[in-house]
C-alpha cells in the first residue's frame, strides 16, 4: 500500500537524488506537490530525449537542488515521470496499461491515445502551430515525450476529457461508480504546498491564493474555489480545470504553442457559468501584453552588450568538434561544415557562431528555411581547455541559481576495423609494471594497467586513441615500417610515459 508520507526510495528503490538530504527525506508527497527543492531542470528531458524511462530517473541523480527540501515550491516535470514509474512498481504493468485499465476504460475515453504516432492515426488529429516574432505563424512537428510520457505524453479531445473533470467534481466517482478514491481526491485538491504569496491585487482583489496540491493548483477565483492545471508541449497549449462546489468543469485545447488563450478562455466561460458580471479578458491580457513588451523594449535601450569586438578563437575550429556529455542531462555533438560549428542537439541543428573568444551563441537551423539570427538565444556554448591546452568542455547556463552545467568532451570516433586494431593488441613494458592492450567483442581496443580497471580506447588520430571515461588522456602508439606497434605513450595532463612493447 503506497504512503504518502514515506521516502519515494522505499518504493522506487533505484532511485537516487543529488544529496542525502534529498535520499533521506523525499516523500511521494513532496514529489507529487512538487516541494523537493529541485528546479525545472527541463532541458534535460526535452533538448537531450531519450527512449528509456530507467535512463531518465538514473539523470536525477545528477540534477543539483537550488532549494532544501520543502523549503519552496518549484515544478519538476521528472516529478510527474516518477509518479508514473511509481505506478508502473505498484501495479506490475507499464503506466500506459495502468491508465487504460483503470482511467480511460471506465470513463469510455476510448480515443485517448499515449503517443503522437497513435494521434496521427486520427482521421481529425490537430495539427500543432507556433508563433514567432507575434506574427508569423509556423506548422510544428508533432514533438514524441513517449519515455517522458507520465509528464504529458496523453492526447486527447474535450469531449473525452469533460469525463475525466467530471469524474473529479463528483468526488472520483463516473456514472454512479467509483474511479478514484474519495480520500485521494479530497487530498489531491487540497493545499500541499503554497506556490507564491497569492495577495489580491488592486485591478483583482477577488482573485487570490495560490497553492499546490496533488498535481492540482488551487486557489480562489472571484470567492469560488478553483481546480486548475495547464501544460504545453510543441504546437499545442492545454487548461483544465473544475469548479468542485459549483459543479463547474472548463477543458480548453489549442493548437497553439504557448498560448494564452486556454487561460483567457478559461475564465471568460467561468464567469459566465458563475453568473459573475462580465469582465474582458482578452483586451486585459492584450493590455499586459503590449506592457510587457514597452518595458522589454525599454530595457533593451538601456542594456549594454558585454561582447567583446575582434576576438580570436584559441584553436582551430575542428578542434572542436567532438562529443559533450553530461550525466544529468545527455549529449551533443559539435560538428564541423564546411567553415561553420554546428551542434546536433536532440532533434535540433544548431549553427553555431562565435560570440567572442571561445563563446559562441547558436541559431536554429531548419532545412529548406532561411536562418533567423535576430532571434538571439539566452543560451551560449562557452568552451574550455584542459591542461593540456585541448578543448576539453562546454558549459552552458540552463537553471538560474545553479553553476553552468558541464559537458565533458570525448573525441568523436574515427572508423577502424578489428585488422586495424590487431597490430596494436599485445604487452608493453612501463617501468616494473606490464601493460596490456587487447580487444573485446572484435571490435573495441581496450587497455588494462596493473590496479586500475580497464580503460576502452577510442581512436581520434593516426595510431592515437583517447581513454574514453579518462578526459585529457590518451595512448599513442609508435608503428614501424612492417606496420607493427613498437611502443605506446601515455600522453597524460602530467606528462607523458613511454611503455615498450614485450
Amino acid at each position: 500500500k503506497l504512503q504518502y508520507d514515506q521516502p519515494v526510495r522505499n518504493y522506487l528503490t533505484d532511485l537516487r537524488f543529488y544529496n542525502d538530504e534529498m535520499n533521506n527525506f523525499v516523500t511521494v508527497r513532496d514529489m507529487m506537490s512538487h516541494r523537493t527543492g529541485l528546479p525545472r531542470h527541463d532541458f534535460s528531458w526535452y533538448a537531450f530525449p531519450t527512449t528509456s524511462r530507467d535512463s531518465l530517473m538514473k539523470r536525477i541523480r545528477f540534477m543539483e537542488p537550488t532549494y532544501h527540501v520543502r523549503e519552496k515550491w518549484q515544478y519538476n516535470n521528472f516529478m510527474f515521470l516518477l509518479q508514473g514509474m511509481l505506478a508502473e512498481k505498484l501495479m506490475s504493468k507499464s503506466w500506459e496499461n495502468a491508465v487504460r485499465d483503470n482511467i480511460f476504460k471506465p470513463l469510455s475515453m476510448n480515443r485517448s491515445v499515449f503517443s503522437v504516432k497513435d494521434m496521427e492515426k486520427s482521421d481529425d488529429a490537430a495539427i500543432g502551430y507556433g508563433l514567432k516574432k507575434d506574427s508569423i505563424i509556423k506548422k510544428l512537428d508533432y514533438y514524441n515525450i513517449d519515455a517522458m510520457g507520465p509528464a504529458g505524453s496523453i492526447n486527447s479531445s474535450v469531449t473525452e476529457m469533460a469525463n475525466w473533470v467530471s469524474t473529479w467534481i463528483n468526488g472520483g466517482k463516473f456514472n454512479g461508480k467509483e474511479i478514484l478514491p474519495a480520500a485521494y481526491t479530497t487530498e489531491a485538491m487540497s493545499a500541499q504546498m503554497v506556490m507564491n504569496a497569492g495577495l489580491p491585487g488592486k485591478e483583482k482583489p477577488d482573485i487570490h491564493l495560490s497553492s499546490y496540491g496533488f498535481g492540482w493548483m488551487v486557489s480562489s477565483y472571484k470567492s469560488h474555489f478553483r481546480v486548475e492545471h495547464g501544460g504545453n508541449i510543441d504546437g499545442f497549449s492545454a487548461s483544465t480545470s473544475f469548479y468542485p462546489t459549483d459543479s463547474i468543469g472548463i477543458v480548453v485545447l489549442t493548437n497553439q504553442n504557448g498560448s494564452a488563450v486556454p487561460s483567457v478562455v478559461r475564465n471568460l466561460i467561468s464567469d459566465r457559468l458563475l453568473n459573475l458580471p462580465y469582465f474582458d479578458w482578452n483586451t486585459d491580457l492584450k493590455r499586459a501584453s503590449e506592457k510587457a513588451k514597452a518595458t522589454a523594449k525599454e530595457a533593451e535601450k538601456t542594456k549594454s552588450s558585454s561582447q567583446k569586438t575582434n576576438t580570436a578563437l584559441s584553436h582551430p575550429l575542428k578542434d572542436y568538434e567532438g562529443i559533450y556529455q553530461h550525466p544529468g542531462y545527455g549529449s551533443f555533438e559539435v560538428s564541423l561544415i564546411n567553415d561553420s560549428l554546428f551542434a546536433k542537439v536532440g532533434k535540433d541543428l544548431l549553427w553555431l557562431r562565435q560570440y567572442h573568444y571561445d563563446i559562441f551563441e547558436p541559431f536554429e537551423k531548419t532545412a529548406g528555411e532561411p536562418m533567423d539570427t535576430t532571434e538571439r538565444s539566452p543560451t551560449r556554448f562557452q568552451f574550455h581547455m584542459n591542461e593540456a591546452g585541448e578543448i576539453s568542455m562546454v558549459t552552458q547556463q540552463f537553471e538560474a541559481g545553479l553553476e553552468p552545467f558541464k559537458f565533458l568532451k570525448t573525441p568523436k570516433p574515427k572508423a577502424i576495423t578489428k585488422e586495424e586494431l590487431e597490430k596494436y593488441v599485445g604487452e608493453y613494458s612501463l617501468g616494473a609494471a606490464t601493460v596490456k592492450v587487447y580487444i573485446k567483442d572484435n571490435k573495441t581496443l581496450y587497455v588494462l594497467v596493473p590496479g586500475q580497471p580497464d580503460y576502452e580506447l577510442v581512436p581520434v588520430d593516426k595510431h592515437k586513441f583517447a581513454l574514453k571515461v579518462a578526459n585529457g588522456f590518451y595512448l599513442q602508439f609508435e608503428v614501424n615500417e612492417k606496420g607493427e606497434s613498437t611502443e605506446a605513450t601515455f600522453i597524460q595532463p602530467n606528462g607523458n610515459f613511454k611503455a615498450k612493447r614485450k
